[in-house]
């Protein structure tokens, strides 16, 4: 053991391996941040062009209602298309690979961006909500499968570095759908259609060199059975003078095709006791992140921002800079995967996250009766946003990669990123209402879901950094019976 960790502990980044990380994160992973983040600012003047596109095609006046109603299906229906293309990723993954599916989310956000672009010009609201819906497809189908292709491309020692630059792409597209959509760029109201279709450059770009990039050799010998392919593709990731390197990947494919667990299918895997406890990890986590309160926080900062005494114009610039602190710190995601434990910085993140959210729920509550609390409600705001990007912000996306053996894997990857979506959409339908009806306790939820993660990591999640996933599953074999440390 000790001469192959010594292997293991060397990273290997060829050209062809810097090639698939940087294409599929900026032609996937970006896409899908953007689309989710480019459609707050404009969101006026598009309504405003909405009801007077009803009233011109359907000869009626939508009532204020009917237009919230209207707009929040075209919000929504992008996190019903990523639930769905999530439910899909596992058929897709194991049926066409995972270098396919990437190239299936290229055409499904080229055909989105051609409908959003036409929309306009169409005077069809129709189509806008058709290209939100096919690019919610691609996005879903994009956390569900880019991690689990990333990991199964890179070397043992490199795995959780690939594995978070899907929670990178998806975190910096936010960023830059949000500069996109500001008025002083796209977000006016006669070029808004061009905001919303501006990531087709990085489409373009990215899309290019697709001809160069490898399947994943795990799922050609294991899925596939062609050993052949895998190890001509393992030569082109590794380089011809790794022979040993080679030889090892390709005993530790041989020795899990040979596993006992071959469960591929759903029913396969609910039905197989022995990853219960891995999925429950991977679905909580992916759903924990949502419910955490991520996507609440950016919703309700700018008016955080505002009772500090900051302009609706400044708060929403203010909003942006906390964009940028997530994806600054975001950045730093392939580090801290590189060289600390999983366990460790997950429960860190939840802990100082459940306090920050406690500590903001409270200022918020005496906020209008001590002055500096509108100071501290923002530094909260801050302080969780920096520590998400710790553990809660990218651990879930490729924890299932760790988790499960190649066989399995497609199906927890997909169950893991329906959960994410489902309970994304479940926080945009139930937010607003919940904090009509709380105020600022709206955010204990938030802290008390951080604090059943950190148990959940502390009792049953095992380290997983630097092992294979053949080594890590029977660690969670026996359910909540199971002795991780």
């Amino acid at each position: 053991m000790g001469a192959n960790e010594q292997q293991d502990n060397k990273p290997r980044w060829g050209n062809l391996l810097l090639l698939v990380a940087l294409a599929t994160t900026f032609g996937g992973a970006v896409p899908t941040g953007y689309c989710i983040g480019v459609i707050n600012a404009p969101s006026k003047l598009m309504k405003v062009w909405c009801n007077q596109t009803v009233h011109e095609t359907y000869g009626s006046n939508l009532s204020s209602g009917g237009l919230e109603l209207l707009w929040s299906c075209i919000v929504s229906v992008f996190l019903v298309g990523g639930a769905i293309g999530s439910l899909g990723g596992a058929g897709a993954a194991n049926k066409f690979g995972r270098k396919a599916c990437f190239l299936i989310c290229g055409g499904m956000f080229t055909v989105g961006a051609v409908l959003f672009f036409f929309c306009r010009a169409a005077g069809s609201v129709e189509m806008l909500i058709i290209g939100r819906f096919i690019v919610g497809l691609a996005s879903g189908l994009v956390t569900a499968t880019l991690p689990m292709y990333l990991s199964e491309v890179a070397p043992l020692a490199l795995r959780g570095t690939l594995g978070v630059f899907c929670a990178v792409g998806v975190t910096g597209g936010v960023v830059v759908g949000q500069v996109f959509s500001l008025a002083d760029i796209f977000g006016t109201e006669d070029l808004w259609h061009y905001a919303l279709t501006a990531y087709m450059i990085l489409i373009l770009v990215c899309y290019l060199p697709s001809y160069l990039l490898p399947e994943s050799p795990k799922f050609l010998y294991i899925v596939k059975g062609n050993r052949a392919a895998a190890k001509r593709e393992l030569q082109r990731l590794r380089g011809k003078d790794a022979d040993e390197l080679i030889a090892q990947e390709i005993a530790e494919m041989e020795g899990e095709s040979n596993a006992k667990v071959q469960s591929s299918s759903f029913c396969d895997v609910l039905r197989d006791p022995r990853l219960t406890l891995p999925l429950i990890i991977v679905c909580c986590f992916h759903g924990g992140q949502q419910l955490s309160g991520i996507n609440a926080i950016f919703y309700y900062s700018v008016s955080i921002f505002e009772k500090a005494g900051l302009s609706t114009v400044n708060a929403q610039w203010a909003n942006l800079g906390a964009g940028c602190l997530n994806l600054c710190v975001s950045l730093l995601g392939p580090w801290l995967m590189a060289y600390c434990n999983r366990r460790t910085l997950m429960m860190f993140s939840c802990a100082l996250c459940s306090v920050f959210l406690f500590t903001i729920a409270f200022v918020l509550f005496y906020i209008d009766q001590v002055s500096w609390f509108a100071i501290a409600c923002i530094v909260c705001i801050m302080g969780y946003i920096f520590f998400y990007q710790f553990g809660l912000g990218p651990i879930p996306y490729f924890i299932g990669s760790e988790l499960f053996e190649v066989a399995p894997r497609s199906v927890a990857m997909s169950m893991g990123s329906l959960s994410s979506w489902t309970c994304n959409f479940i926080i945009g339908i139930s937010f607003p209402l919940l904090q009509n009806a709380w105020d600022a306790f709206v955010f204990l939820p938030f802290s008390i879901t951080c604090v059943l993660l950190f148990l959940l990591t502390k009792f049953y999640l095992p380290e997983t950094r630097g092992r294979d996933p053949s080594e890590v599953a029977p660690l969670v074999s026996k359910g909540f019976r199971s002795k991780v440390k």
